[in-house]
């Protein structure tokens, strides 16, 4: 009798810690993560959105209705990457989300221009720690008249590795709406689309990461640029939020480890 009463606590603690850890997270499928706009939990400085095939920019690999972007169109101030020129753009972040060592981060990403040599615009995809810090440079963007634009002139190496391999511009002035009254329109040789391009970046350490897509005016604030990207995976799943216990969560588990202190009292 004694034995079966005080193994109580260990049955009622097992059936409440899934409910006291059941974590505040919006599960997300990842082929679709845009067809209901942005997500709620992801930050964007700058002008993003989410489109369906539209112009130049097919639908994604992926197969979902719509992919997100970013643009230098209605874009704001002070926009590049660290060391590098840049002036006006815009950024989205995703949520914080748990990774393992040599989990693989995946998605798709097109690259379009109406900005060509002298003033070549330039888009990036970064994989950042919690503290905001870059942790690899997954890709760079920027055309010039001819040969590979990823990482294009003057840019750093993508550290992710990319698929196809060599990408050069398909030339000619782009149609996409995400390009404003620029949509349609040539500054100089350059201008074009990448096409859909694959990047996969191994985990180099199990942590929590962010992932930072952006796009930027080089020298000036004229003849915008627009970055697509979808199919967005770790380990080919979702990337949801990194997990917070819900303050509910929190109470309920300190009223179970009461519960057992009465019960611990009551023996002796």
């Amino acid at each position: 009798m004694y034995t079966k009463f005080f193994n109580k606590p260990k049955y009622l603690l097992g059936a409440l810690i899934p409910a006291i850890f059941s974590f505040n997270v919006s599960a997300t499928v990842i082929d679709n993560t845009f067809d209901g706009g942005i997500p709620a939990n992801w930050g964007c400085t700058g002008n993003c959105g989410v489109a369906g095939a539209d112009g130049v920019v097919t639908a994604a690999p992926t197969g979902a209705n719509n992919y997100g972007w970013v643009s230098t169109d209605n874009g704001v101030n002070g926009v590049g990457l660290d060391g590098l020129v840049g002036t006006d753009g815009s950024v989205l972040t995703s949520n914080l989300f748990a990774a393992n060592a040599g989990d693989d981060l995946e998605f798709f990403f097109n690259y379009v221009t109406s900005d060509g040599a002298g003033y070549a615009d330039y888009a990036w995809a970064r994989l950042l720690d919690e503290s905001l810090n870059q942790v690899a440079m997954l890709f760079t963007a920027r055309t010039k008249e001819s040969g590979n634009i990823v990482p294009g002139i003057g840019m750093p190496a993508p550290e992710a590795t990319l698929s196809p391999g060599s990408v050069e511009i398909i030339a000619g002035a782009p149609s996409w709406s995400v390009l404003g009254s620029d949509s349609n329109s040539c500054f100089s040789s350059g201008c074009g689309y990448t096409g859909w391009v694959q990047s996969n970046y191994s985990i180099l350490t199990a942590g929590s990461y962010y992932l930072e897509f952006g796009v930027t005016n080089w020298t000036d604030t004229a003849h915008d640029s627009g970055l697509a990207f979808d199919g967005i995976t770790i380990a080919g799943v979702a990337i949801d939020p990194v997990a917070v216990p819900e303050p509910a969560g929190v109470a309920l588990f300190s009223l179970a480890l009461l519960g057992l202190a009465r019960i611990k009292r009551n023996r002796v």
